[in-house]
């Protein structure tokens, strides 16, 4: 009798084998998640252009309009449309909050590459501020830096990317402290790399994950932080298209009935902000699976 060769069964799950982009992409809630920024994205780059009217126009004998066939999202006090203004109003917070999380997640990685290999009193003293800076929220501390030297988009920028960079950090050092007890640093050590290129050539690629998850959780953190200091009057021009500011403008006439001019803009930054977390926890469950 001729022996049929079977091929040994495997108990790993379908897709296993896939990279981990790919388990990711085949994951329902990263595609919702990736469809509702990759639409927010189209708006802040071409918002000005699908707009059905101009965001900046006021049309006072159409002032406080409810939604309809003509105004979707009806109008503001002013007379602009709020739909117009919402698609073009998505462009102030997705410059800001992914170049502040950006830059507070290029700091903190380095920073905390450098806390969790070398230690020492550095660490001590990051870990003490760290401490300190978690007891007071984001936004408050963003809101004293910006009252100190200015509001401005830049100043955003710098401000809530170096609120992030400790927290960051400290995410960071922990990583980089598990990974300092393996044997390929030790192995590393012994062939007398340099400490840099340790950090960076040899932790930082295996790091990379957990970097990568802080950066989209921290990014969620970002659009609430802008937000928030828009509706407190920090950051663009009243005149200039943002969901916060516009709701600081309009939330006072809920009582009166006009409830849209509120509505529609808060809805905007809650799609932004679910659909961040809905590509976050997808790539936190593939890493950790």
């Amino acid at each position: 009798m001729i022996a049929i060769p079977v091929a040994p069964i495997s108990d790993a799950p379908a897709g296993a084998d896939l990279p981990s982009w790919r388990l990711v992409a085949r994951r329902p809630a990263f595609l919702i998640g990736a469809a509702i920024l990759l639409f927010w994205i189209v708006c802040a780059l071409f918002g000005s252009s699908i707009a059905p009217h101009n965001a900046y126009a006021q049309q006072l004998l159409d002032y406080n309009k409810p939604p309809s066939a003509t105004y979707w999202f009806g109008t503001d006090q002013l007379g602009r449309d709020v739909f117009s203004r919402v698609l073009v109003g998505s462009r102030s917070i997705l410059l800001v909050a992914p170049a502040a999380t950006l830059l507070g997640t290029v700091v903190g990685t380095a920073l905390g590459l450098a806390l969790g290999y070398l230690g020492g009193i550095l660490d001590a003293l990051v870990g003490r501020l760290v401490e300190a800076m978690l007891a007071i929220p984001a936004v408050i501390v963003a809101f004293l830096f910006i009252v100190a030297v200015g509001a401005s988009a830049w100043t955003e920028i710098v401000v809530i990317g170096f609120i992030f960079a400790p927290l960051i950090a400290r995410t960071v050092r922990s990583a980089v402290q598990v990974e300092s007890q393996l044997d390929y640093l030790a192995s590393a050590r012994l062939l007398g790399e340099s400490r840099r290129r340790i950090m960076f050539g040899e932790i930082l690629p295996n790091v990379m994950p957990t970097v990568l998850v802080e950066f989209t959780v921290r990014l969620g953190y970002a659009i609430f932080t802008v937000a928030t200091l828009a509706f407190l009057g920090f950051g663009v021009d009243t005149s200039t298209p943002s969901w916060g500011s516009d709701i600081y403008n309009s939330y006072g006439l809920i009582g009166a009935g006009y409830w849209w001019e509120t509505l529609f803009p808060a809805l905007a930054i809650a799609s932004l902000i679910v659909a961040i977390n809905l590509v976050t926890d997808s790539i936190e469950r593939v890493l950790a699976g």
